[in-house]
């Protein structure tokens, strides 16, 4: 049976999700920022009785939705509650479990990237740096300075009032950090988290000044992030699609563990 969750069902949620808690910080995260009685957001579960363990998990968090399941599920019956939104958009999540909504919804796109964890980090990257580094960890008051080298960046060109709010954002609410590397008054490189929770965090924003390239800055920047947070007994993840950028995680300590799908939803045959 599939059945609409509550916050009675925190503990089973989070006991499904916890299995997993870096594929799943979306739904984690989600679910202790939010709880369960929010206009744009919804939780839905499987289950064999009203109070058994939870087979699988659908969260609809406007109009983006993300499945999870350990095992064989309902793919069918959790499709059904996404076809009925008229605004749904997008489905998200573990590949494996993603690809059983395919020929189940009207999909106009689909992307993949890998997807890849830390758990315990290779201490011997920080000394690679060729420049002796001024680290600081950001606090509201370096957004701009921050922002200011990630406009720089190709890959972040067009969302730059996006990512000084999503920035500033972050860090007033503590579901992001930032470190950051700062030589002759500009910072050079930084690394941020995203969706942190009580159990995992992602890694975004990972840029260097264009200038100050191959000289183990990135790697430098995320050891210290990631060090921090390794600390506080939290798990790492990442998405990428870049063979460089995978060779930095790697030698950080992360191992790619599976894939990440996409599935965009066309709403003209929907």
């Amino acid at each position: 049976m599939i059945r609409r969750l509550y916050e009675a069902d925190r503990e089973r949620v989070m006991e499904l999700a916890g299995r997993n808690p870096s594929i799943n910080l979306f739904i984690i995260g989600d679910v202790e920022n939010f709880g369960f009685e929010q206009e744009f957001m919804e939780l839905w579960g499987e289950c064999e009785s009203p109070d058994g363990p939870l087979k699988a998990v659908l969260l609809r968090f406007y109009g983006s939705y993300l499945p999870y399941a350990d095992g064989a599920f309902d793919a069918e019956g959790l499709a059904e509650l996404i076809r009925k939104n008229s605004e749904a958009e997008m489905i998200s999540g573990d590949a494996g479990v993603v690809e059983a909504f395919k020929g189940r919804v009207p999909v106009r796109e689909e992307k993949q990237m890998l997807f890849a964890e830390l758990k315990e980090l290779n201490e011997r990257i920080t000394s690679a740096a060729a420049l002796p580094l001024v680290f600081k960890k950001a606090t509201v008051d370096d957004v701009e300075a921050v922002c200011t080298l990630t406009d720089q960046i190709e890959e972040f060109a067009g969302s730059t009032e996006n990512s000084r709010k999503s920035l500033r954002t972050a860090l007033e609410s503590g579901t992001g950090r930032t470190f950051f590397v700062e030589q002759d008054g500009q910072v050079i490189a930084v690394a941020s988290t995203t969706a942190e929770n009580s159990l995992s965090a992602m890694i975004v924003g990972v840029a260097t000044h264009p200038g100050y390239r191959g000289r183990g800055l990135a790697s430098n920047v995320m050891a210290r992030l990631c060090s921090e947070l390794l600390a506080e007994g939290k798990s790492l993840c990442l998405f990428y699609d870049n063979p460089q950028a995978g060779l930095i995680y790697k030698k950080l300590g992360f191992q790619t563990i599976g894939s990440w799908a996409m599935l965009y939803i066309d709403k003209q045959q929907g």
